[in-house]
């Protein structure tokens, strides 16, 4: 998909549903653990070739900390802006599928409540 080359500011957070989004979420559940690659490939259901390429990626953009051979979040690029994103994203998984996901004119009909405020005000 094209975009506006002077205003598109990517995002160093992967996107949702990869597998560095899931890794993230996985170490940001217990950031004060470190885990090998394989116990992190085996909990995701990840082929561990692929969480090793993956965690030296999320490793080079600063969001996770290596010792050895264990692995955990790096708690000074896990911000809470990063966790907002990544909860949002989970929330957004969890309901995709609802009523309101489905409809996505649900609110269409819903009465405007600024009417109701000006009317109580006296304005008009």
């Amino acid at each position: 998909m094209p975009v506006d080359f002077e205003n598109y500011q990517p995002s160093d957070l992967p996107g949702p549903n990869t597998n560095g989004r899931s890794i993230l979420r996985f170490l940001a559940a217990t950031p004060e653990t470190g885990y090998r690659a394989g116990e992190i490939a085996e909990a995701l259901d990840i082929p561990r070739g692929s969480v090793g390429t993956t965690l030296s990626r999320l490793h080079n953009q600063g969001f996770v900390r290596h010792k050895g051979e264990y692995w955990a979040i790096n708690p000074d690029a896990y911000d809470a802006h990063t966790a907002s994103l990544i909860g949002l994203a989970a929330v957004s998984e969890q309901f995709e599928g609802d009523y309101y996901d489905e409809n996505p004119d649900w609110d269409a009909n819903l009465p405007d409540l600024d009417e109701y405020e000006d009317a109580d005000s006296g304005a008009e």
